[in-house]
């Protein structure tokens, strides 16, 4: 099933905007891509490449994506697909033959382990080894646990946008598309186990076959050596190892009969499905080498793709599920927006990179910073935008609207507030921004949601407002009354020369212009970072800010 959103993400990336690339022709566009150094573009040019004679027999270039459904999607899953379409848009803008991205689950998997994270770990432990299609649903509403996790997953990926056609490997085994495939598989079994068994400890070469049967009592997926019968009509002789005292079977392969194990299956779908682009972890560099080897064997060309690198944690440690130090999709939409999780994933995909909640205001406002660059940039430039690629990835405009106050500057507001409700936050930015309101800044109303919770949950419980020393209390003081002498509605800019001017007098002891921010945003806001001090008092207010001070001093 085909999905096509005009939207983008659920969030309100599909605002109303100017397309800021309808001046531009098709062909000044296409000649650009071409030479842009931008990843997206640098891949898609090796599709270029790939087919530069004209489009492939099947009329089209496949793109392709994979999904183990034995856990829900997550923040990887979010990042694979995304970064796939951002290729996939890429080369669309260079070529005019069509394009596809499959979906595609491998839901024919034996479950190995139970999940920690689900229900009914005891219905699941009885059913270990068999298909994930094959075991109840443990949350009880679907015909399998992967019926229930491939749900999630288009439920996912519907949920921000993307156009795909989701597969399941069950499905495509049990049907008979793979047929053809698996039969070449044991045409050349030989040249496979010869690419393979180099890799592997001794131990494991003994047991070792591309070929998973299943048992035909049991149901479950065996890992057992199996000897060719008949590689034309599908068929294999093995030791059903899941039966008391074992038994000798010729059974084919053929009908979901079997599947193969995960890197001849990588193989044999590329081969199988003619997938031209498929990127993956790094993590996955001695997969792809095997299966692009086994993929040869077979006589096809293996896709092309490249190795993303993983996340880290804070403490630049792999992320690892069974340790929870990562950080989960959701989490990050509710301490952000989704382009800015976007903006994320798009930067550097190749550097390692932390991710941790730490890292959300810096997303939302860089993503905001390029985003407001967009209008005046040239078209070289805007092609290596990120947010060019991600509104494009979904094919809407990059909207021209731009935010009258930054994140960090709202969560430095929500910080000095306390426990504040959007309606409160609103009222002071009456001070700062004309018209003020939901209804006129819509984003903005969004990110003080995501900055209320930020605040609550991670900002808060950390807050510590220092003691100011002896000289930074003195130069509180002369800011005090040079804010006394100001107006209640003085200029950011007239406030900042006059913050500017107290940190510059030798009078007060800073070595520098930055001691004197530090202990700014220490005493007043307890942070050791913070915003343009300037900004910060125009939109909090003179007087309220005063009364900061006064805190600080008492």
């Amino acid at each position: 099933m085909v999905r096509r959103h005009d939207g983008f993400f659920s969030g309100g990336l599909s605002l109303q905007g100017r397309d800021m690339t309808d001046s531009i022709t098709p062909a000044a566009l296409r000649e650009a891509a071409l030479v842009s150094k931008a990843w997206p573009y640098e891949e898609a040019r090796k599709l270029l490449k790939r087919y530069e004679k004209g489009a492939p027999a099947k009329g089209h270039v496949l793109f392709e994506t994979g999904y183990g459904p034995s856990g829900l999607p997550h923040i990887g899953t979010f990042n694979e697909v995304l970064r796939t379409t951002m290729v996939r848009r890429a080369y669309e803008e260079m070529s005019d033959v069509p394009t596809r991205l499959i979906a595609f689950s491998d839901d024919m998997d034996g479950l190995r382990k139970v999940p920690d994270n689900v229900p009914n770990q005891e219905m699941l432990r009885e059913h270990l080894g068999k298909p994930l299609t094959k075991i109840p649903d443990p949350f009880g509403k679907y015909e399998s646990f992967a019926h229930h996790n491939n749900a999630m997953l288009r439920e996912f990926l519907d949920r921000f946008g993307f156009d795909y056609d989701f597969r399941s490997s069950t499905e495509a085994y049990e049907s008979g598309q793979f047929d053809e495939a698996l039969k070449d598989i044991l045409r050349h079994y030989d040249g496979i186990m010869g690419i393979m068994l180099p890799t592997l400890r001794k131990e494991r070469q003994a047991t070792y076959s591309p070929v998973l049967p299943i048992s035909p009592k049991s149901g479950i997926v065996l890992q057992v050596p199996v000897e060719v019968v008949d590689a034309d009509q599908g068929l294999i002789r093995f030791e059903d190892t899941s039966v008391p005292g074992g038994e000798t079977i010729v059974q084919s392969i053929l009908g979901g009969k079997a599947k193969l194990q995960w890197k001849v299956d990588w193989a044999m779908r590329w081969v199988a499905l003619g997938v031209d682009y498929e990127m993956s972890g790094k993590d996955l560099i001695d997969s792809v080498i095997q299966s692009s080897k086994i993929a040869r064997e077979l006589g096809a060309r293996p896709p092309e793709g490249f190795n993303y690198e993983m996340f880290l944690d804070e403490k630049g440690e792999k992320i690892s599920k069974s340790k929870g130090n990562g950080l989960s999709l959701e989490q990050w939409l509710t301490y952000g927006p989704e382009e800015s999780l976007a903006f994320y994933a798009y930067r550097e995909p190749k550097k390692a990179k932390q991710l941790h909640m730490g890292v959300i205001p810096r997303a939302v406002d860089e993503y905001w910073q390029f985003r407001g660059n967009y209008a005046g940039q040239p078209i070289e430039q805007k092609l290596g935008n990120p947010v060019h690629h991600i509104h494009g990835a979904t094919g809407d405009a990059v909207p021209d609207s731009v935010l009258p106050v930054t994140f960090g500057l709202l969560l430095n507001l929500v910080g000095v507030m306390g426990d504040a409700s959007k309606e409160q936050v609103w009222g002071y930015l009456a001070n700062y921004v004309p018209d003020a309101s939901a209804e006129k800044y819509p984003e903005l109303d969004r990110l003080i949601g995501h900055a209320l919770a930020y605040h609550r949950d991670f900002v808060a419980p950390t807050l510590k407002r220092r003691k100011p020393t002896d000289n930074e209390a003195a130069a509180l003081r002369a800011l005090d009354a040079k804010l006394a002498a100001m107006p209640a509605d003085a200029s950011a800019e007239d406030i900042q020369n006059e913050v500017y001017a107290i940190g510059k007098e030798e009078a007060y002891g800073f070595a520098s212009l930055r001691d004197w921010f530090k202990a700014l945003y220490e005493t007043l806001l307890g942070a050791e970072q913070g915003p343009r001090m300037g900004s910060f008092i125009a939109l909090y207010g003179i007087a309220n800010s005063r009364r900061l001070i006064a805190e600080a001093l008492a």
